[in-house]
Order: C-alpha cells, then sequence, then structure tokens
C-alpha cells in the first residue's frame, strides 16, 4: 500500500510539473516541436507578389497577403529591389533570386514592384500552423475584458522554384488566438522577438 501511495503521490508532481510547464514553456515547446511538424491548412499557387519598401525591411503582398520584412535580424542582410534585367528579385548573403519580370506599373512608381511567376516557375502560398497550442490562464486585456484562453502558432510559407531549378523558401511565424464562446480568431498576431520572418532559405 506504502508503494502505491508513493507511486501516486510521485504522478501527481509528475502531472503539476508538466502543466506548469505547459503553462510557463508552452510557447518555447510549440515553437521546438514546429521545427518538426507542422500542419498544412492549405496551400496556393502564387498569382501575384509586389514589395513596398525602400529595399530594407517593408512588406510583400502576395496574392493579397502582406508579409513583413521588418522583423528581420539586425544582422541580416537582406534586400529587396530591381535587377539590371528589370526583375524584382530578393538578396541575401551573396545570393539573388529573381522573382520576375517587373509589371509596367511597377517601372512607372517607385512605392511599389511587382511582378508575376514566369511560366515554368512552380510557387505557392502555404498555410501551416502548430499541432500544440499552449494555454494562457494568466492573459489579461483590461481594455476588451475578453483574454485568449489558448493560442498556437501560424505560419504562412513561400514555395518557389524556378524553372532553372533554383529554390526559395521563406517562412513567417505568427500567431493565433482562441476565444471560449468564438473558437481561433481569423486574424494573426504578432509578438517582438518571436514572430516574423523565421526562416530564410536559397538554394541555386
Amino acid at each position: 500500500m506504502r508503494r502505491i501511495l508513493i507511486l501516486l503521490a510521485t504522478l501527481a508532481v509528475g502531472a503539476v510539473a508538466l502543466a506548469a510547464l505547459w503553462i510557463f514553456r508552452g510557447r518555447e515547446i510549440s515553437s521546438f516541436i514546429d521545427r518538426y511538424w507542422t500542419v498544412e491548412t492549405q496551400s496556393e499557387p502564387i498569382q501575384s507578389i509586389g514589395y513596398e519598401g525602400s529595399g530594407t525591411g517593408g512588406i510583400f503582398i502576395v496574392n493579397g497577403v502582406s508579409l513583413s520584412l521588418n522583423d528581420v535580424r539586425p544582422d541580416s542582410s537582406l534586400s529587396v529591389g530591381s535587377t539590371k534585367d528589370n526583375q524584382l528579385a530578393l538578396a541575401t548573403s551573396g545570393k539573388v533570386f529573381p522573382f520576375g519580370p517587373l509589371t509596367s506599373a511597377s517601372e512607372n512608381t517607385g512605392e511599389r514592384l511587382a511582378t508575376a511567376p514566369p511560366p515554368g516557375d512552380q510557387a505557392f502560398l502555404a498555410t501551416l500552423q502548430s499541432v500544440l497550442s499552449w494555454p494562457t490562464p494568466f492573459d489579461m486585456n483590461l481594455m476588451t475584458g475578453q483574454s485568449p484562453s489558448w493560442k498556437r502558432h501560424i505560419y504562412q510559407e513561400i514555395r518557389w522554384k524556378k524553372s532553372s531549378g533554383a529554390k526559395l523558401q521563406m517562412l513567417w511565424r505568427y500567431e493565433q488566438f482562441f476565444y471560449t464562446g468564438n473558437g481561433w480568431t481569423s486574424g494573426i498576431m504578432t509578438r517582438e522577438g518571436s514572430t516574423g520572418l523565421s526562416r530564410l532559405d536559397i538554394k541555386k
């Protein structure tokens, strides 16, 4: 009987410790799992991609979805602009990835550069989500009185393969909130230090 009681007490302490870990470190645990496993909920061909900004920072607009480049690491060399042959391109770490020829509207304004995937390119915008959400019992919103009870990560990913074989992958991480009675919100939220562009890879 004594051994059973000790075992039950150990299990109870372990359960409490796991619950505390889930509550206070759920975001970090979810991010770690997301490196190896996420769930793709949507994927659509890219019809258009535009850029608004000064060359560093700014935003990409892909199929109408705004993806910020303002949260890139300070030591990143990422830049966006037009090439000598008049293509919208992204450059980082000595590598350049051309998206496609600029549209005529882009040539007449410096505010926005835009293009569409050239024939032969395979370009997709995918939405993915975490397999693990985390509880947020201590979140408070004094403005509205409503606070999310759960959160999870949502990802937007550009997958682009040129007809030449060059590949681009860009992954943005955001947060999505769950409200009791309303479910998961359709919008995505940012959090300083943990959301924004989290992966950029160019393979020639």
